[in-house]
């Protein structure tokens, strides 16, 4: 065990090592940005744009040719345009920011107006010209930007975000997009009608989802931010839109011809925060180190910035119901670069490269957890973003490359390196918090006790006294958990993807067409390696567990640990492939306007461990550490069609509709179903009352698996029906109702699942049980090469359905801005991603979950109902307003309802286990509902060129700490209490120095 660590710490360091000093990351992005010169026909970019008409004012004046021109300090040349014959004209791939646009009129004037531009948003400017006169009949450079790549869509600029109390990280952000939960998580997403994992959330257009997870993986701090966009629905075929929840975006700032600089220092002591609710007594402070500068490198034509950002926690005085603990720390430096390049007016260039380290340490220590089960972590990620594009006549080359990588490696604190496990071996039950991380059991406390239940009792009695915590009752207690940290583990993630498009613009009869022509490749793997600590995690079963018959003690382990003769374990390296294309076209006729397009795709799975070998029934033979394609799925099973109409009843006012779908590519079966899984799986092995060894097994689902034939890749339809309503010059209405309706979900499920029949607590519906096994031959194929008894398949009427209903006003005043939205939702149906295991908010497999696996946890036990993020009334208000005194005041208001839950027991269904069987219909319970508000307050001073600012955030102001994620298992104690809670009030100052 101890040299299969040391290998471990090996292999990872001499990975670093050669990366670091591969010389193709150190010249790939010169290479790139010399071949978009020589040939730069190439996707979209981080931009906005403005288009717009000058009007005759009567029927001999001419208003086609006339020059427009659109400079702004972000932008190293000015960007031209001349009008069409119906006086129409189009600038796009403009960086977002302040614009003057001006016209050069026929008659020698010219006129200036002021236009916002926001990221994948277009602004309008419209007005009538005549030879004597010049009059604006429309909303002129108008604040509301509402023509975007989707019929739902928000867009804020850096103004707004950084006037809000919103947080530093990209994470905080979510919480001001309209209609979308506000979530506390660390890791799982928030939904706004899909599952939180199935969102996308992009930086400088690079995908920051995990790969194999879904959710968002990053955290780069928002002052980097110089705009957001957020597409909740109603998509067009631009920008590969897949999400089968919302996809955000954002871009980052850039430099321009003078320069500038910034210095911040924000702290948060642990003073300056309320106690928690959560039961872990913790004093942490918290700082923040930000800087950036940004300027010409060439003037006019190479501008750049850079940043620092660096984080810290520190955790002290934390006790748990085991008493004092470690104290945590948390450090993080993250560099940030960006070059924008304008070699001529015509050709825009951008590139970026992020760099991030933390360590941590004394980490993952819960309320009811010893000390010595801490873990220290390091995490390190690097993003790259080059894109670029090229104007020609009416048309446009574009191209965008992304590179996400990430690697994460835990450590434990407590390294029980004496331990060796070994099929056969024995456990020391004497010393069980020596043997890994053991579980405490708690006492069955049932109204009538069975003969079970006194002997798992009588045995877990000196348990609880050996290792139990002192209760409130000053008792020993169970439930809690001593020992070590159970697992090494080292996972390496990236995503990488190219993009080409090309968009043009025609003028046919009376129509007038936006045509975008788009391509995308992208691959993403993980690289893992897993290793027990000791026994792993160890569990007291009693001897009445009918999983275990027999067993006192089940102890689950990585099979990397268990080597017989030595030998090393090689990693799991686990890819997929998507190839994407986009055609659409928006037609303009009249007061409406149509949009077309299709997106079509095709996913390819790669798992590890076979070989292809036609001659065998399967098509496989054993291979280990060999790629092969697992599943690939058809063209004509993803196409996805957007289609929309929009009629402009009046100027800023709208009635539209649209139908779009989607097939989400966020899946975590390339790794769950690889067949090296048979190698790596987690070993349930079992121990008798003296620790001696007498069975072991993988658990279930824990190998490779073979996929069902016929199956159509998961989908979601989506129907929107909205307006919009321009009420005044400052002042817009929004409204919709959208239906959504998932169908088509992948999970493993056992292959006679349909064969139940009758059984305790459940039963097979008819129509399901006539189709009989998911693979009739799985029998055949696993006598060739072995793997699971559970098999891929389509979940048998599995569906969600998603209402919503949301009206949203916003307001631009001269110095104020105010955003107020309310949502009515309705989630429901019998696949929920977010609710499939114990702890929800993390990195759980997506197509291989608890859902599924077996009586109690099928489609049809409880399943229907209400889903965990139905949350049915979200009223968000949020804004800013900037005093005479050079001061700003920003206010964020959220209102949403509890969660949907329900409670689970296995003895429903015969099981001493009750994880993720259902003991009601879904959902048929809710948390409480939450409000908080959040104020900030920002003081300027001018002196001389130099800006001193101070600024407060006071974050939950009236200490609102709701519960949620309740205990949904009967059997515990604390069965339908809250396991987490909302943070507590605290307040956070910085003082910041600009130039």
């Amino acid at each position: 065990m101890r040299k299969e660590k040391a290998r471990f710490a090996a292999r990872y360091l001499s990975k670093q090592i050669r990366q670091s000093w591969n010389p193709v990351n150190v010249i790939a992005p010169l290479c790139l940005a010399t071949a978009v010169l020589s040939a730069p026909a190439m996707a979209q970019q981080q931009t906005g744009s403005i288009k717009g008409q000058v009007e005759a004012g009567d029927s001999t004046t001419n208003v086609a040719g006339i020059e427009v021109t659109a400079t702004s300090s972000v932008m190293p040349k000015p960007r031209t345009a001349t009008t069409r014959e119906d006086g129409s004209f189009t600038m796009p791939f403009l960086l977002p920011g302040e614009y003057t646009v001006s016209f050069k009129l026929p008659n020698g004037q010219t006129k200036e107006f002021e236009a916002r531009v926001l990221l994948e948003q277009t602004s309008s400017i419209n007005f009538v010209y005549s030879p004597d006169n010049t009059e604006v009949i429309t909303i002129t450079g108008s604040p509301f930007v509402t023509t975007g790549d989707s019929s739902l869509t928000n867009s804020f600029g850096a103004e707004v975000i950084q006037s809000l109390p919103v947080g530093q990280t990209y994470r905080d952000m979510l919480k001001i997009l309209p209609g979308v939960e506000y979530s506390e998580n660390g890791t799982l997403g928030p939904s706004a009608g899909g599952s939180g994992a199935d969102n996308s959330y992009g930086f400088d257009g690079v995908d920051l989802s995990m790969p194999m997870f879904g959710n968002l993986s990053s955290e780069p701090s928002t002052h980097d931010i110089a705009s957001v966009s957020v597409d909740r629905g109603g998509a067009k075929a631009i920008g590969f839109n897949r999400s089968g929840g919302f996809s955000v975006n954002s871009v980052s700032k850039s430099g321009t011809n003078e320069f500038h600089g910034s210095l911040e220092y924000r702290i948060q002591p642990s003073s300056f925060s309320a106690t928690p609710k959560d039961g872990v007594i913790q004093d942490t402070d918290q700082s923040w180190i930000i800087a950036s500068v940004s300027g010409p490198l060439i003037e006019d034509e190479l501008f750049f910035y850079g940043s620092f950002y660096r984080p810290e926690v520190d955790g002290s005085s934390k006790e748990t119901a085991y008493g004092p603990t470690k104290d945590y720390e948390s450090e993080r430096n993250e560099y940030f670069g960006k070059l924008t390049w304008a070699p001529t007016d015509d050709i825009l260039l951008n590139a970026s490269l992020r760099d991030s380290e933390r360590t941590v340490s004394g980490s993952s220590i819960g309320e009811f957890e010893a000390d010595s089960v801490s873990v220290g972590s390091e995490s390190n990620l690097s993003i790259y973003s080059v894109d670029g594009s090229w104007l020609f006549d009416e048309s446009s080359l574009s191209f965008k490359y992304g590179k996400y990588e990430e690697d994460f490696i835990d450590t434990p604190d407590v390294q029980l390196t004496s331990v060796v496990p070994s099929l056969g071996g024995t456990l020391d039950v004497a010393r069980l918090d020596e043997m890994g991380y053991f579980n405490v059991p708690g006492l069955r406390d049932d109204a009538e006790l069975t003969n079970e239940d006194i002997q798992f009792n009588t045995g877990a009695l000196p348990l609880i006294n050996e290792y139990g915590y002192i209760g409130d009752d000053g008792q020993r207690a169970g439930g809690g958990g001593v020992g070590a940290y159970s697992t090494y583990n080292r996972q390496s993630f990236e995503r990488e993807s190219f993009e080409l498009a090309f968009d043009t613009e025609k003028a046919l009869g009376d129509t007038y067409h936006t045509i975008h022509v788009a391509a995308k490749w992208e691959e993403i793997s993980e690289d893992l390696v897993r290793l027990s600590n000791g026994w792993g995690s160890i569990k007291y079963v009693g001897g009445v567990d009918d999983e275990f018959p027999g067993a006192y003690y089940v102890a689950d382990v990585q099979q990397m640990s268990l080597s017989v003769d030595g030998s090393e374990t090689p990693s799991i390296v686990s890819t997929s492939e998507t190839i994407n294309f986009e055609i659409n076209d928006t037609i303009e006729h009249g007061d409406f306007t149509y949009n077309i397009g299709v997106l079509v795709s095709k996913d390819t799975l790669y798992g590890q461990g076979l070989r292809e070998n036609s001659s065998n029934v399967s098509g496989f033979e054993n291979a280990p550490g060999h790629e092969y394609e697992m599943y690939s799925t058809d063209w004509k099973d993803m196409i996805q069609p957007r289609l929309g109409v929009t009629w402009e009843y009046d100027d800023e006012s709208t009635v539209f509709a649209n139908y779009a779908s989607y097939n989400p590519n966020a899946s975590s079966l390339a790794r769950a179903a690889s067949w090296d899984r048979n190698s790596r799986a987690t070993i349930e092995v079992q121990f008798d009352e003296q620790g001696n060894y007498l069975d072991s097994g993988a658990k279930p689902g824990s190998s490779g698996k073979f996929f069902a034939d016929n199956m159509r890749p998961r989908r979601i339809d989506e129907y929107t029906l909205g307006t919009t309503r321009a009420l005044s010059n400052s002042l817009m209405l929004r409204s919709h109702v959208r239906f959504r309706y998932g169908s088509h979900f992948w999970e493993d499920m056992p292959n006679g699942a349909r064969l139940y029949g009758d059984y305790e607590g459940g039963s097979v519906p008819a129509d399901i049980a006539a189709k009989g096994l998911y693979i009739d031959n799985l029998d055949e194929l696993r006598a060739e090469v072995g793997g699971s008894s559970y098999v891929i398949a389509e979940v048998d009427g599995g569906q969600t359905k998603y209402w919503e209903w949301s009206s949203e006003l916003e307001w631009f005043g001269e110095r104020t801005y105010v955003n107020a939205s309310y949502t009515w939702s309705h989630y429901y149906g019998n696949f929920d991603q977010d609710n499939t295991t114990t702890t929800n908010d993390a990195n759980n497999f997506i197509g291989s979950s608890y859902y599924g696996d077996g009586r109690g946890r099928m489609p049809w036990d409880f399943r229907y109902g209400k889903l965990a993020a139905d949350k049915p009334h979200k009223v968000k208000v949020f804004g800013y307003y900037t005093t005479d005194w050079e001061a700003n005041i920003g206010a964020y208001f959220i209102f949403q309802s509890g969660e949907a839950w329900n409670a689970w027991d296995g003895s429903l269904y015969g099981f001493s286990s009750s994880t993720s069987r259902f003991a009601e219909p879904a959902g048929s319970r809710r948390g409480a509902s939450h409000w908080q508000l959040d104020l900030n307050y920002t003081q300027d001073w001018v002196i001389s060129d130099y800006t001193v600012k101070f600024r407060a955030d006071l974050f939950n102001v009236f200490d609102k700490q709701t519960g949620y994620n309740y205990d949904p298992y009967v059997t515990a104690d604390s069965f339908a209490e809250p396991r987490d809670y909302y943070n507590p009030r605290r307040l956070q100052l910085s003082l910041i120095m600009q130039f």
